[in-house]
């Protein structure tokens, strides 16, 4: 499999990375600068901002970022993407007062949120532009399921978009951490401990659709999981996709050398002196630049009422400004009937 490595980017990748996203655990723990709260001002200009929007249309799909007017809030917006895009690659926000609204407001001043940080796309082939995550009781082991509707624990891994967004509207009984950790940070211990292993960092992956791929297409896509952009790392993972691939007759075999590489990245994420973890609280919003965050779940147990249980908001938003992301992956995933999945 060629190596895809330019003569400047190899360069580059001989080198440790220190841009401020290459960040450690250590380093988050003794600043709360990545978070912050609202406060009772901010809240009171999302609900107006929400009553407006709704004025020139009832749906918010609809709507516009002019639409949803922030003149105060909307600033400190520009700040945060500045932060995703060019900083330590994620915020969170605290204190939405979701127990005093309904699921609809909460949806809809989250959505207006989003309207100011970049354009939303489809996240499944059912369309969803705002996400629903919760335990729908699919089984995790079926071939297609989304983990984000079960319980079980997912893995280390990236999404599509630029950034990845969620909203804490109810919180599990138990578990269900978000843990978040930077991939500069799992490249630069790569470079020290396995440098034979980066320039296949560059090389391409197959990495099976889960039966999201159009009709008549292959059921894998190609794509490295690292290439360098702008200056910047960039970096798309999903692991159990690249292994899962491998059920497909044509595509091409994993080599040793990748496999290494899956379970360098793997072991090392989940190292407690690199990732973030994040126990998200009703209000909570988390906000990832999905090019140099990985993030994964842990697995939880919910409440047995169904009011109680376990409910987060997702989007995924391209920002037209931001560094350069890949065309295929900031399209989102087109919205279709489902069709029966060759294997």
């Amino acid at each position: 499999m060629a190596n895809s490595l330019g003569h400047v980017a190899a360069e580059m990748a001989m080198r440790p990375i220190t841009t401020p996203d290459a960040w450690l655990e250590s380093d988050m723990k003794s600043s709360l600068e990545w978070s912050y709260r609202f406060t009772r001002e901010d809240v009171a200009e999302l609900l107006a901002a929400l009553a407006h929007a709704r004025g020139r249309n009832a749906d918010m799909h609809q709507w516009t970022r002019d639409d949803f007017p922030l003149p105060k809030l909307g600033p400190r917006i520009l700040d945060w993407l500045s932060e995703l895009d060019r900083g330590r690659g994620f915020i969170l926000i605290k204190g939405f007062p979701v127990a005093e609204h309904s699921e609809e407001d909460c949806a809809g001043a989250y959505w207006g949120i989003g309207l100011h940080m970049g354009r939303a796309v489809s996240q499944n082939t059912d369309g969803d532009f705002l996400g629903h995550n919760r335990d729908t009781g699919a089984n995790p082991k079926d071939y297609g399921v989304r983990l984000y509707k079960t319980r079980a624990e997912q893995d280390f891994h990236t999404d599509g978009a630029d950034i990845i967004g969620l909203f804490c509207l109810k919180a599990a009984k138990s578990g269900g951490i978000s843990r978040i950790v930077s991939s500069p940070s799992i490249f630069n211990r790569m470079l020290k401990e396995r440098p034979d292993l980066v320039p296949i960092l560059f090389q391409s992956f197959p990495f099976d659709t889960q039966g999201q791929h159009s009709p008549g297409a292959k059921p894998w896509f190609d794509l490295p999981l690292c290439r360098f952009d702008d200056d910047r790392l960039r970096t798309f993972f999903i692991p159990w996709y690249i292994r899962e691939s491998q059920q497909h007759m044509h595509a091409p075999r994993l080599t040793r050398g990748q496999q290494d590489a899956i379970t360098f990245i793997e072991r090392n994420a989940n190292d407690p002196a690199l990732y973030l973890d994040m126990r998200f609280q009703p209000g909570d919003m988390q906000f990832l630049k999905n090019a140099a965050i990985l993030h994964k779940r842990t697995e939880y147990e919910d409440w047995p009422e169904p009011e109680r249980r376990r409910h987060l908001l997702r989007l995924w938003l391209v920002e037209p400004n931001f560094s350069a992301g890949d065309a295929m992956l900031r399209a989102g995933v087109a919205p279709r009937a489902r069709t029966v999945v060759s294997r």
